[in-house]
């Protein structure tokens, strides 16, 4: 079975990575009960060798998985099976629905904060980080840019509280964003989503920066959830592209 990079995801408009095409294989295995709960799945030579991908493609796919909660890693001992289906993503110390709930809470209203408050120099860090995030290709680089660039927004809201919380959840940000960039292709329209942000700020509009920051978490929401309830939608049932 070659799950390779140079297999496609058919008609879609997105490209599959040899990542995506491993964890759908995997997740539907275990979805359909192939590996039931408390099964120790193949180890990662096994998985490599019947799968025909290198080793950091299988480890990224599995590290999905466990942050899916489908699987759980034990030092030692091999990846264990702990659930049938997808219930919440986690990053890190906090799930999916705790960490929008508080971004929702905080970052909105932050966003509005910013437009009234922000200073030349602000808006001067934002533009050259957009411009770097938006020439990005390296998926990690980019991530690490993700999340610089909503504590630079907190930043420019005046209010060093606000900037320690963002600080708080940055670890948690960073693994939300690479998880929702390699599963659910959201670096360029979150591009357009950051880029919509800095106008509002530059304008210091705080009606448009509430609403541009509110269209990006909404936008964030709608991907998890697309990725929780199904999956990836242009991965066939047994897991493998679409021909």
């Amino acid at each position: 079975m070659n799950l390779s990079d140079s297999q496609t995801g058919g008609p879609g408009p997105r490209r599959v990575s040899a990542m995506e095409a491993v964890l759908g294989h995997l997740r539907g295995a275990i979805e359909r009960g192939e590996y039931a709960v408390g099964d120790k799945l193949p180890s990662e030579a096994e998985l490599c060798r019947t799968l025909e991908v290198s080793r950091p493609v299988l480890r990224e796919a599995l590290r999905a998985l466990q942050t899916m909660g489908l699987t759980v890693s034990r030092t030692g001992k091999g990846t264990f099976v702990v659930a049938d289906s997808v219930d919440e993503p986690t990053f890190g110390d906090y799930t999916a629905g705790h960490l929008l709930e508080v971004r929702r809470h905080v970052e909105i209203p932050v966003a509005g904060y910013a437009a009234a408050r922000r200073t030349p120099e602000n808006l001067d860090r934002l533009g050259r980080l957009l411009d770097r995030m938006e020439r990005e290709t390296d998926t990690t680089a980019w991530v690490a840019m993700d999340s610089l660039f909503h504590l630079a927004v907190a930043e420019a809201a005046q209010n060093p509280v606000f900037r320690g919380v963002i600080e708080e959840i940055r670890d948690a940000l960073a693994r939300q964003s690479a998880f929702l960039n390699e599963l659910g292709g959201r670096r360029e329209q979150s591009n357009r989503e950051h880029r919509a942000i800095l106008e509002a700020l530059q304008d210091g509009s705080e009606h448009d920066a509430v609403q541009a920051m509110s269209h990006h978490l909404d936008r964030v929401e709608t991907t998890l959830t697309d990725i929780v309830r199904a999956g990836r939608p242009d991965t066939p049932a047994e897991g493998r592209p679409g021909a």
